[in-house]
């Protein structure tokens, strides 16, 4: 073997290295670096890896230049995991974005050149402007009709829909209480007339405006064309109109592009999100490589079963197989009231955590934000450390922020010393102990946040130092990859997408909450059963179903939600 066969050697076995760990169809997906490909990922069957995977097999072969991928997602979460999943293939250069990213980028490097001027400054809200407007059309809004037009406005928006368009379409549209469609016209007119006026944009506008620019400026066009190549994009069942419309215009007639997606996940309908760009892909592009992933790696072939059941013989489902056999059955309980819920909840949380389960691998889901005020109530009484869902965010606590200040300072200066007593001296030093403290509540909190930091020192590759374990901490500062803190998590079931728990409880499955009591239309209806599958497919080991025929103080009023019929399990908790 002369020199140039044992360097290509070499290089074929680092490149095989890239795609250890895959299974026979995750393979076929990662290999498939060129031209249209379809990957049809159910719940928990390792799509994130998958493509992160495939993008580096990609860039080690030389098929791709690492700065020519976009690989986009829908959530700041997704796309930070995505980068540090990346960051440890050694893969650098990679844009791993959102729509809403990539899209604002580009508009800032263009309008100076195209527009002239400074870009216009996004709104935090459209609430105070909304409200603002309404009163000059002579509607008096509360706050919750504010919100529902608001919503109103960005789904006319995502769904490319103009004032025209949206005029034709509006009386098929879900009524706001007490406003007529005269008025609901005029509020979306005279709030797009005072927002231009101001120079101000919104969420929806960064999309529109990209598109609208890249669709007038083949210049700008051309620019971003030969700057990005190769796309990958996560979640496909979840782009809108307005999304797929600037996908369209970033690829124009080339091909090479992945779509990842699960049609049973299908959650964000009311947002113009559809799940036809991801089932009529091998339409569009007939000669794709369609690659379906079922064998999940998450659940146990119990919580697999009832998965199963509830999405049996619906359009696009994947039927999932598991490789973890043995598990405990799914139960489904029934409740006097919320509070006997709650309370029964967490006694068996409780207990779950003394047979040594930990807070951070238990998940108490719902449909809506309200159920959570008795969820909290209960664990508080039992002295359950619980973090809320969409609550302050880690990197923006003032403790966290001031840990990573501390890191980077002490990075400076040289020391020998193993990373973990670096990073927990520095930690000891702005009040992190060993042992949690036995208070809850703020104090508790802040324990956990400065916690997670010295668990991810724990972590960190051997040979890691001070300055490089404190510059991994601003990338996932800047990604927003959050850490994982141990605490019981509450959360809607719509936040919960794309996260998984060892034990998860599902409560106030009656009618009116899920399905949600305006779910009417078989559309809905079939929109509210796929939200409880995303619901159980979070769970990886136990699985508890429950609901309360009554509330507080008021007589049982409730039934037990229909879709509990279609879980396949039987009256003793066993799935038939």
């Amino acid at each position: 073997m002369n020199d140039d066969d044992l360097v290509n050697d070499v290089a074929a076995t680092q490149r095989d290295g890239i795609l250890s760990g895959l299974d026979e169809a995750q393979l076929e997906a990662a290999r498939a670096l060129r031209g249209p490909v379809c990957i049809l990922a159910g719940a928990g069957t390792g799509k994130t890896r998958t493509i992160t995977q495939r993008i580096a097999f990609g860039i080690s072969t030389g098929a791709y230049a690492p700065e020519r991928v976009m690989a986009l997602t829908f959530t700041t979460r997704a796309a930070g995991e995505m980068k540090t999943r990346l960051r440890q293939l050694n893969v650098g250069d990679v844009a791993s974005t959102t729509f809403h990213a990539a899209a604002w980028r580009q508009l800032r490097h263009f309008w100076p050149q195209v527009i002239g001027g400074d870009t216009p400054d996004i709104m935090k809200g459209k609430s105070q402007l909304l409200s603002e407007v309404s009163r000059k059309v002579g509607l008096r809004a509360d706050k919750g009709v504010l919100r529902d037009i608001a919503a109103d406005i960005e789904w006319r928006k995502v769904s490319n829909l103009t004032l025209e368009n949206y005029a034709e379409v509006v009386s098929q549209r879900p009524r706001i209480g007490g406003v007529s469609t005269e008025q609901l016209m005029s509020v979306h007119a005279e709030f797009e007339r005072v927002k231009d006026e101001r120079r101000l944009i919104d969420f929806e506008d960064v999309l529109l405006l990209t598109a609208g620019l890249l669709a007038t400026e083949e210049a700008a066009l051309m620019e971003v064309r030969e700057r990005y190549r190769f796309f990958v994009v996560d979640e496909y069942q979840d782009v809108s109109p307005l999304q797929h419309n600037l996908l369209s215009l970033w690829l124009g007639d080339r091909r090479d592009i992945c779509v990842v997606g699960d049609a049973s996940q299908t959650i964000y309908s009311f947002t113009g999100a559809s799940s036809r760009y991801l089932l009529e892909f091998p339409s569009t592009f007939p000669d794709a490589r369609v690659v379906r992933l079922e064998t999940s790696y998450r659940s146990t072939a119990p919580i697999v079963g009832v998965a199963n059941h509830i999405m049996r013989d619906r359009a696009g489902a994947i039927s999932l197989s598991t490789t973890k056999v043995a598990g405990d059955p799914p139960a489904i309980r029934a409740y006097a009231d919320d509070v006997a819920e709650a309370r029964d909840v967490a006694s068996k949380i409780v207990s779950e955590m003394a047979r040594g389960t930990q807070a951070k691998d238990i998940a108490v889901l719902y449909r809506t934000n309200s159920q959570s005020a008795v969820l909290e109530t209960a664990l508080a009484e039992l002295g359950v450390n619980y973090q809320v869902s969409g609550e302050t965010r880690f990197f923006d606590m003032p403790e966290v922020k001031k840990a990573i200040m501390s890191l980077r300072g002490a990075s400076v200066s040289a020391t020998t010393d193993p990373l973990f007593k670096s990073v927990s001296d520095v930690m000891r030093s702005l009040g992190w102990t060993l042992e949690p403290p036995a208070e809850t509540g703020s104090i508790r909190s802040r324990w956990e946040a400065f916690n997670a930091i010295v668990l991810l020192a724990d972590q960190a590759p051997e040979g890691t130092s001070l300055r490089d374990f404190s510059s991994e901490l601003l990338a996932r500062q800047e990604a927003r990859h959050e850490p994982t803190m141990d605490a019981v998590t509450l959360s809607t079931i719509h936040s919960a997408k794309g996260l998984e728990w060892a034990s998860v409880y599902v409560v106030g499955l009656a009618e009116g909450s899920l399905p949600i009591w305006y779910a009417t239309s078989e559309e809905a209806i079939n929109e509210e059963r796929r939200v409880l599958y995303v619901a159980v497919t979070r769970a990886e080991n136990r699985l508890s179903l429950s609901w309360a025929a009554g509330s507080g103080s008021h007589a049982a009023t409730r039934v037990q939600s229909r879709f509990l019929a279609e879980t396949g399990i039987g009256s003793r908790g066993e799935t038939r």
